[in-house]
């Protein structure tokens, strides 16, 4: 039979998979995002102040940030079907009850609890990207289900702003907590773990799917030990460049708004309009990228390896241009390059999320991205405060957005020269755990 004919009659079950990471992580952020919104008549109605305000925002991300590693460990060891599944339950219903809350101290912990449970969402997401899906797609789905992110954050502010001028605000969290449980009802009955135990995957499509899968280590439950990991070098690479990510990423959900109008001039209305066009362009961008680069490693014409740093380095260069905003004359033209440097962070980001599958022993896929994600999202949290403090001692943001472009900087030379060659690391058998069950056979790549 030949290729065409082989691709006919192909099953697509893992890009219904790749709909549903996607539309986890939109709904992770559309959740996260509804206290934004909402902030003013909380404030209001409770009679907290800016600094009580502050503290309720922030502690999302004191259990986000530290149970990555956790909930890594977790996917792998019992399933990603299981924990993904538990963690968007888990966190939809503590949206749900954010319109019980009563005050400060329920506020936080309602807070704290939703960061528990988005904690779960792009560890699992990376590692059923590297069983569902053949090394030439992983960049694919990794645009596909990050994109997720920036379709959430573009959205969630007008949708929200919609739904608490026609609710209350309480109302308002009810109901965004219903997507996610919409969603998990689909989940359960729509996936498996292992594409081989998924009814309406046929002959073609799994062997396509481990067509170019590397053995990596055969026992699927062998994890290695953390101190190993850290002991490596490419992790360290990883954590490092996503986290001079992060730092500059976050600024478009954080500082953005506000640059726009102190610094540019614009109005309410305006500042929403234009503070939404990077991540929506970003969305488009993100999944081309990743779709380009498998194209181009599919063809042969670069190792992984090349790949990788190629579509790195490229969405790096268009990342700092957020530098070169600080200095131009025209809020239009700031906003272009703001556009690019979005983009860029995002051409990064689909490699990004394919790195785990592609260096983690397979055991630990969920692991290495919870490892990645834990560092990246310090990340995120220094770099707003690092930001404010530049403006607020310079009374400027074009110091803080040079900084950030100097960091993307940083982040180029640790991809070139200390990320080395992508491929599994390998572990003797002394350096690995194993769970007390066998794997099954089911598990294992073809």
């Amino acid at each position: 039979m030949d290729q065409a004919a082989t691709t006919r009659g192909r099953s697509k079950v893992r890009w219904w998979v790749a709909g549903l990471m996607w539309a986890a992580i939109a709904i992770n952020y559309i959740d996260r995002t509804v206290l934004a919104a909402a902030a003013p008549r909380i404030q209001s109605e409770f009679h907290l102040g800016a600094v009580q305000m502050g503290v309720v925002m922030s502690a999302f991300f004191w259990s986000y940030a530290l149970l990555q590693l956790p909930a890594g460990f977790l996917a792998d060891r019992f399933g990603q079907k299981k924990v993904l599944g538990f963690a968007v339950l888990w966190w939809s219903l503590a949206t749900a009850m954010t319109g019980f809350a009563n005050g400060f101290k329920s506020l936080v912990g309602l807070r704290v609890a939703l960061g528990a449970g988005e904690a779960g969402a792009y560890p699992s997401n990376a590692g059923i990207a590297a069983k569902w899906f053949p090394l030439r797609e992983r960049a694919t789905v990794a645009g596909i289900f990050d994109s997720g992110s920036k379709f959430g954050g573009a959205i969630a502010l007008p949708l929200i702003a919609a739904m608490l001028t026609a609710f209350d605000w309480k109302i308002t969290f009810a109901l965004t907590g219903l997507l996610g449980l919409v969603w998990f009802a689909f989940w359960q009955f729509s996936f498996s773990d292992s594409p081989r135990d998924h009814k309406r995957v046929n002959a073609a499509e799994l062997a396509h799917i481990y067509s170019d899968q590397p053995a990596q280590q055969q026992d699927s439950e062998a994890r290695p030990r953390l101190r190993k990991l850290f002991a490596h070098r490419n992790i360290w690479a990883m954590c490092i460049g996503f986290f001079m990510i992060n730092y500059n990423s976050y600024f478009f959900i954080t500082w953005l708004p506000t640059y726009l109008v102190k610094a540019r001039g614009m109005t309410m209305m305006e500042m929403g309009w234009m503070a939404s066009l990077p991540l929506l362009v970003s969305i488009v961008v993100e999944i081309a990228a990743g779709w380009a680069s498998d194209r181009v490693y599919a063809s042969g014409k670069l190792s992984l390896t090349a790949t990788r740093k190629l579509f790195l380095v490229i969405g790096l260069v268009m990342a700092s241009s957020i530098g070169f905003a600080a200095f131009a004359d025209s809020a239009a033209v700031a906003v272009l390059l703001l556009c690019i440097a979005k983009s860029g962070t995002t051409v990064a980001a689909s490699q990004v999320w394919a790195l785990p599958a592609d260096v983690a022993p397979r055991g630990a896929v969920s692991m290495v991205a919870g490892v990645q994600n834990t560092v990246s999202n310090i990340g995120g949290v220094v770099g707003p405060i690092v930001t404010g403090a530049i403006v607020g001692a310079t009374g400027s943001f074009v110091p803080a957005l040079v900084v950030s472009s100097a960091l993307i900087g940083v982040a180029i030379l640790n991809y070139l020269f200390l990320l080395g060659k992508v491929e599994p690391i390998r572990f003797d058998a002394a350096s690995t755990q194993h769970s007390a069950r066998e794997p099954h056979s089911a598990d294992l790549a073809g």
